[in-house]
C-alpha cells in the first residue's frame, strides 16, 4: 500500500472573531443552567443581553440554547411514590413545604404561614393557569391583609374548578387550626362562591372588581361589541358607569342600573339582559324587587 507524506502547509481558515462571543454566551448559559434556580427563559435573556449583533449569527437557534440549560439542569432527587423532588419539600429554612398531596391535589405552606394566615382577618383568593403544570388544570393561592400587605400564604395545585376542588382544598387548610376570617375577596367564579358560602356560612364575602370589569369586557368581545366599545364614544362611556356600580350605595344600585340602562342603544341588548341577569337580578314579576349582587361592602 502506498503512502502519502505532505509537509506542514500554511493554515489558510480565515479568522472567525464573531465566534468568540457566541462560543463564550454557549459557556455562560450551561454555567447558569447548572448553578442557579433561575428561569430557563431568563438565562437566556440575560446572557443574550450585550451580545454583538453581529455575532448573532454563529449563535445556535434560541431552540437550542434552550435545550441546552435544560441539559445542565442538575438532576433532582426525588421519591418515586411523590411528584415533588425532595429538594423543593422543604423551604431555605428548613420548614416542610408541603402541606397536603395526592393524585388531585398539593398543597403547599409552612406552620409559620398557618400562624401568620390564622391571625389575619382578612383573605384574598384567586386561581391563575399560565404557571400551573400540565398535570393540574390551576394553581390557587390564598393570601392575607398583614400590615396593609397582602402575602400569599397557602398554594395549591388543583385539577379543576369545581366547587368539590375548593371544597377539599379548604378542607385540608382548615382542619390544620381553627381559622375565623372576617372577610374574603374572591373573583367570581361559581365553584368559588359556592364552596365560600357552605365553609364560610358568617362572614363577608366580596367579589374582585378586577374580575368583574374582566366578566364584563369577555361578554363583550364574545358578542362583537368591541369594535363598537373602540368606536363609540357613547357606548364607551355607558359601558364605564357599569364597571362603576359597585361604588354605588347598595340601596341606590337597582335605580342606577335603570337610569343607566336608558342610556344604551338598542344593539346593547344582549349587554344588558346579561348584566342584568347576572349582576343586578331579574325582575321575574313587576312586584317582585331586585336582589342586587353589586356592592362594595364599604
Amino acid at each position: 500500500m502506498d503512502s502519502f507524506l505532505s509537509e506542514p502547509t500554511t493554515h489558510t481558515h480565515a479568522p472567525d472573531p464573531e465566534r468568540i462571543p457566541a462560543i463564550e454566551v454557549k459557556n455562560q448559559v450551561k454555567i447558569k443552567a447548572a448553578t442557579s434556580d433561575e428561569a430557563s427563559s431568563s438565562i437566556l435573556h440575560s446572557s443574550l443581553r450585550f451580545m454583538p449583533l453581529s455575532a448573532v449569527g454563529s449563535l445556535p437557534s434560541s431552540d437550542s440554547l434552550m435545550r441546552t440549560i435544560r441539559r445542565q439542569r442538575p438532576k433532582l432527587c426525588s421519591d418515586p411514590n411523590t411528584r415533588v423532588p425532595d429538594n423543593l419539600r422543604k423551604t431555605d429554612r428548613g420548614e416542610e413545604f408541603i402541606l397536603y398531596e395526592d393524585n388531585e391535589m398539593i398543597i403547599f405552606t409552612t406552620k409559620t404561614n398557618l400562624s401568620l394566615l390564622k391571625n389575619c382577618k382578612h383573605w384574598f383568593m384567586g386561581g391563575t393557569f399560565k404557571v400551573c403544570p400540565d398535570e393540574f388544570y390551576q394553581l390557587f393561592t390564598l393570601h392575607a391583609l398583614l400590615k396593609s400587605v397582602i402575602i400569599p400564604l397557602v398554594y395549591g395545585l388543583l385539577i379543576g374548578k369545581n366547587a368539590t376542588d375548593y371544597t377539599k382544598f379548604f378542607g385540608k387548610v382548615l382542619e390544620q387550626d381553627d381559622f375565623e376570617p372576617a372577610s374574603i375577596l374572591s373573583d367570581f367564579e361559581s365553584g368559588t362562591i359556592k364552596t365560600i358560602k357552605e365553609v364560610f356560612p358568617n362572614i363577608i364575602h366580596r367579589g374582585c372588581l378586577f374580575h368583574f370589569g374582566q366578566c364584563v369586557w369577555r361578554h363583550i368581545q364574545d358578542n362583537g361589541l368591541s369594535k363598537k366599545y373602540q368606536e363609540d364614544e357613547c357606548f364607551r362611556s355607558n359601558v364605564r358607569k357599569l364597571l362603576s356600580l359597585p361604588f354605588v350605595p347598595v340601596d341606590d344600585v337597582v335605580a342606577a342600573f335603570q337610569m343607566i340602562e336608558g342610556d344604551f342603544d338598542d344593539d346593547a341588548e344582549v349587554l344588558m339582559e346579561y348584566f342584568e341577569k347576572t349582576w343586578i337580578g331579574e325582575k321575574k314579576k313587576r312586584v317582585i324587587e331586585y336582589s342586587p349582587i353589586l356592592s362594595t361592602g364599604y
